[in-house]
């Protein structure tokens, strides 16, 4: 059985190391877009509620409305921000808690 040599030796590690890496490289693009796809459903999903409670469909000039109501709301108490941030345990997902 014939010993490897040193320079081979190191030559395998660095292959290794390297294919290790993009390896990495792949987990993390794997993850950054599964990130993008979650984002995506959830603004998607905030979208259609938004349109369920409006009762019909949601235009460029509402954007701003909502925006302007979200930060008057924040303004006058963080009334949104306390609402989104309440225990589901205090709420039974009805909109009388509101």
């Amino acid at each position: 059985m014939a010993t490897r040599s040193y320079e081979e030796r190191i030559a395998e590690l660095q292959k290794r190391r390297s294919q290790l890496k993009e390896q990495e490289k792949d987990l993390q693009r794997r993850a950054k877009a599964d990130e993008r796809k979650k984002r995506t459903r959830r603004l998607i999903e905030i979208g259609a509620t938004v349109e369920s409670v409006l009762g019909r469909e949601f235009s460029d000039s509402d954007k701003v409305r909502l925006l302007s109501f979200l930060q008057m709301q924040e303004r006058n108490g963080k009334y949104f921000t306390r609402a989104m941030n309440r225990d589901n345990a205090e709420t039974d997902g009805s909109q009388e808690n509101f």
